[in-house]
């Protein structure tokens, strides 16, 4: 009898451990990634299912700090790291308002400082800070976990490049089976190197410069074929996203999202399955 009682706890025991690890799936967020809806800039959030944040760029002013208040939770005031894919106002001039906000672990940049008044401003936000900043580019890898945050560009030839755009910080998100890749503001010059460089193929893509018809290439297109495209575009007057490009697009067989259409997008990528919520239902 004290055998059988002791086998019976013992089975009670593993039935709650079994218990325990099926509720944690269940409970465990997925790896998430939002398409910030800050007007006309970018503003990409990845999060991680242990909660471990990423912020890709801050749009052009305070909008962002509105859109993370809207995500996180009110007493969350941590950032693991803020990217800058290249330094127009844009992607980097509500990053200030997030380093006075948030308390930030590290900064990544491509090493090509901007400049002006907002550039110096926001510098002074990090040293106020104190938050560590990184220089990474192509060959860099970032991990966590089993995810992988891998740094496509810039190369050394292109961080200084004449046309800020082209020297973008350009990084592919794998986790959970599922690639998705950020592009920055890059056009066909550096899509083209790229295509030399790697397989481009993925399945979700940041098309870059806001849908500009001088990025996202048919060629590009071709080989990246993305089921899901989402382009984060404001109210603005240089025609983004184009014509020309929600055209290529479509030929791509990409299921295309506008944040100015659909408000904040929301991704979660569990075992290969992509899941989109948009904020706003569009008719």
């Amino acid at each position: 009898m004290k055998y059988l009682s002791f086998s019976f706890l013992v089975l009670i025991g593993f039935n709650l451990l079994v218990w325990q690890g099926v509720l944690e799936r269940v409970l465990a967020e997925p790896l998430q990634v939002y398409f910030l809806d800050v007007g006309q800039g970018d503003a990409t959030l990845i999060v991680f299912p242990d909660g471990v944040e990423v912020l890709v760029d801050g749009g052009p002013d305070k909008e962002v700090l509105f859109e993370l208040e809207e995500v996180l939770a009110s007493t969350d005031r941590y950032i693991d790291l803020l990217f800058v894919t290249h330094p127009q106002l844009d992607h980097y001039g509500g990053l200030r308002e997030v380093l006075e906000r948030y308390e930030v672990g590290a900064l990544v940049f491509s090493g090509r400082a901007g400049e002006g008044e907002a550039w110096r401003a926001f510098e002074d936000a990090i040293v106020k800070g104190g938050v560590p900043v990184v220089a990474l580019g192509q060959g860099d890898k970032i991990t966590h976990g089993e995810a992988v945050i891998d740094i496509l560009w810039p190369n050394s030839d292109f961080v200084n490049h004449k046309d800020l755009n082209e020297g973008s910080l350009v990084m592919e998100l794998r986790g959970e089976g599922v690639e998705v890749l950020l592009t920055g503001d890059i056009g066909t010059v550096s899509e083209n190197v790229l295509l030399d460089t790697y397989d481009m193929d993925t399945d979700v893509l940041k098309v870059a410069h806001h849908g500009s018809r001088y990025s996202t290439s048919l060629n590009f297109l071709e080989e990246a074929s993305p089921m899901v495209a989402v382009i984060e575009v404001g109210k603005n007057t240089f025609g983004h996203p184009t014509e020309a490009t929600l055209q290529r697009l479509s030929r791509a067989g990409s299921r295309v999202y506008r944040t100015d259409q659909s408000g904040r997008v929301r991704l979660t990528l569990e075992e290969g399955r992509i899941g989109v919520v948009q904020e706003k239902q569009i008719q």
